[in-house]
């Protein structure tokens, strides 16, 4: 199988953590997906990504198998981090160099043989759209913050890596603006998957996997019938981004803080 172009991931069953297997056929996940996986800590949400992450092949310990437009992918996309179409950004990036944000971007401009001068730049002006915190370009990796360093990466892997799937996991606690980041993923085609304990991301997203004992036990589709609890959920997210620009500014919440 040549690469081409991604037009479906389809997930086949494996097993549960007691041996039972898994109840669906197929799950399939198509470029402008939103998908959220949800379940209980330590329900096997981390390893479903995973497996897309590698593109399982029965080799890992779900016993799942991965498949790119219905076949095994091209060992490029399983070795190659420069024609890898998956990007994996978790809440524990951490970057032990002690470059800039331009010298880190430049790194992986040159290794994916980009010629685009404004490429670093627009990346960078991305990046401040998913969080309220500026990043500069002449900024040490190091010294950026959670939610700076998720939104960089975020950007960096849709303008640089141009991954077509986003694997996020709990991206969200680390203080992305993850409406604006699900509103570009779609606008771009991107397929994006979400580990989350979010409301606001699990009824933004249009699937959702419910994770249990290590399976997927099953997928839900709401199909519009959840549109009341989506704007309450967007109220009280608003207020709680409110209270929490307020508790950083330094201030004393002493009144209510309306929707």
């Amino acid at each position: 199988m040549d690469p081409s172009p991604i037009r479906e991931i389809t997930i086949l069953p494996g097993l549960s953590r007691g041996g039972e297997p898994e109840r669906f056929e197929a799950i399939t996940i198509r470029p402008g997906d939103t998908i959220s996986v949800v379940g209980p800590t330590g329900s096997g949400k981390s390893a479903l990504i995973n497996d897309i992450e590698v593109f399982a092949r029965n080799d890992t310990a779900t016993g799942r198998t991965v498949l790119v437009n219905g076949e095994f992918p091209p060992e490029e996309f399983v070795r190659d981090p420069a024609h890898k179409p998956v990007a994996l950004i978790t809440q524990n990036t951490r970057c032990l160099a002690d470059l800039t944000v331009t010298e880190f971007l430049s790194m992986h401009v040159q290794s994916r043989r980009i010629e685009d001068d404004r490429i670093i730049e627009r990346t960078i002006a991305l990046a401040n759209e998913f969080t309220g915190e500026a990043i500069r370009p002449d900024a040490r990796m190091t010294a950026l913050s959670g939610g700076q360093t998720r939104s960089l990466l975020v950007a960096d892997a849709i303008m640089i890596a141009a991954a077509p799937v986003l694997l996020l996991d709990e991206v969200e606690n680390a203080g992305i603006f993850k409406e604006r980041v699900i509103e570009v993923l779609r606008a771009g085609g991107k397929a994006v998957i979400f580990v989350t304990h979010d409301p606001l991301v699990s009824l933004l997203s249009g699937r959702r996997i419910v994770m249990r004992d290590g399976a997927v036990e099953r997928v839900i589709e709401p199909d519009g019938r959840e549109i009341a609890a989506l704007r309450e959920a967007r109220r009280l997210d608003g207020i709680l981004f409110r209270m929490r620009e307020q508790i950083r500014a330094g201030d004393l919440i002493t009144e209510p803080v309306g929707a």
